[in-house]
């Protein structure tokens, strides 16, 4: 299961976080992605969130994202925690809106 959250900024992320994990999910399957690159691993870093690896994505997945754009690479590693490619792809549109997205997952794919 893969639940999905859209947010505005840093503060309400981690109001997110606590209430996923007051749900239930294990804080290294919640998964904090931004547009920009820096911005994304600062708030992962920050939030002690998961970071989508090889064991999310495989190898050949995580390879191939170094030669692709930041969107095909966010795309991408949404669809490894189990989004389809339509909910990928409007997922990164909020992304571009300079908005987080929380993807919270109780099993990875």
């Amino acid at each position: 299961m893969v639940t999905v959250h859209v947010v505005e900024n840093g503060v309400q992320a981690m109001d997110k976080i606590q209430t996923l994990q007051t749900e239930g999910f294990a804080k290294e399957h919640i998964y904090l992605f931004a547009h920009d690159e820096d911005r994304s691993e600062h708030l992962t870093e920050a939030t002690d969130t998961g970071e989508v690896g090889l064991k999310e994505q495989g190898i050949m997945n995580s390879v191939t994202n170094v030669f692709k754009s930041r969107g095909d690479e966010l795309r991408s590693k949404f669809e490894s925690l189990g989004m389809s490619a339509q909910e990928a792809e409007q997922y990164e549109v909020e992304l571009d809106k300079g908005r987080l997205v929380l993807v919270a997952s109780d099993e990875v794919k």
